[in-house]
C-alpha cells in the first residue's frame, strides 16, 4: 500500500529524521560529518531553505529547517543522495545506504518570524 502523500507548507517548520538502511551506521569517521555539513551547505546556496539546528548521530540524523519554495522532499533527495553517493564512493559500496523514505514532521504551518511582531514605540 502506498504512503500517504506529505504535506508540505512553504515558511512551514520541519523536524526531518532520516536513518541508515536497517539502523546501520551512516557515519564512520569524522571526515563523513564534515562531508554531510558540506553538503548541507552546499545544497542551501542552490536550493532556498532555512536550516535552524541539525544533530548527526552515528545512524541517523536530525535536521530542523523552514522550507521555502522547495518542497522539503526535494531539498532531501539533493542531500541524502549526494551524501549516499559521496560515502559509497569513499567506502568503495554499492547499494542504499539510506532507506527510500524519511521521516517528517510540521512543527508549525507557518513558521513565525522576528519581523511578524509589531514593535512598540
Amino acid at each position: 500500500m502506498p504512503r500517504e502523500p506529505r504535506i508540505e507548507i512553504g515558511g512551514g517548520l520541519y523536524h526531518v529524521i532520516t536513518r541508515g538502511n536497517n539502523r546501520r551506521k551512516i557515519f564512520r569517521s569524522h571526515d563523513d560529518y564534515v562531508g554531510f555539513t558540506g553538503i548541507l551547505q552546499q545544497q542551501k546556496s542552490k536550493l532556498p531553505f532555512y536550516l535552524y539546528d541539525y544533530c548527526l548521530m552515528p545512524n541517523h540524523v536530525h535536521l530542523l529547517l523552514e522550507m521555502q519554495d522547495d518542497p522539503v522532499s526535494r531539498i532531501m533527495q539533493k542531500v541524502l543522495t549526494s551524501y549516499s553517493q559521496q560515502h559509497n564512493r569513499r567506502y568503495k559500496k554499492i547499494g542504499r545506504l539510506l532507506p527510500r523514505t524519511f521521516q517528517i514532521a510540521i512543527l508549525c504551518p507557518i513558521a513565525i518570524s522576528a519581523n511578524s511582531f509589531p514593535t512598540s514605540t
